[in-house]
């Protein structure tokens, strides 16, 4: 018995076994990345929403049935990182909609501490 070792996949290259080992981190990375070029204003919106399209399109024409493992994993890797981009601009308007609740409710309750203490 062989303990630890890994049998090869049929039709799998060693690049396309390295980045399927390695994808989830590098679409985290890219990810990051360009979600940071989202933050300081260097990447819009709609160009986020945009190329998200073009990826998933990609790899939903081309990438997903093709012949060659290491085509069908850059594909995944662009696809799913772009539409972690489109997290970002998401969460940045929960975590500003939330800001601005709070400042309302504090407001509110300073309004009312205010008006009880009228006398």
């Amino acid at each position: 018995m062989v303990y630890g070792a890994h049998a090869i996949e049929h039709g799998t290259t060693r690049r396309g076994r390295w980045l399927r080992e390695r994808r989830l981190r590098i679409t985290l990375w890219v990810a990051a990345f360009e979600g940071l070029l989202y933050v300081f204003g260097v990447l819009h919106w709609w160009a986020a929403v945009g190329l998200a399209i073009v990826a998933v399109a990609f790899w939903w024409a081309v990438a997903r049935g093709h012949r060659f493992d290491t085509l069908r994993h850059l594909g995944w890797i662009f696809a799913a990182s772009q539409l972690l981009v489109l997290c970002v601009p998401i969460a940045l308007t929960l975590v500003k909609a939330l800001a601005i609740g709070m400042i309302a409710i504090l407001a509110i309750v300073a309004l009312f501490f205010l008006f009880r203490d009228r006398a």
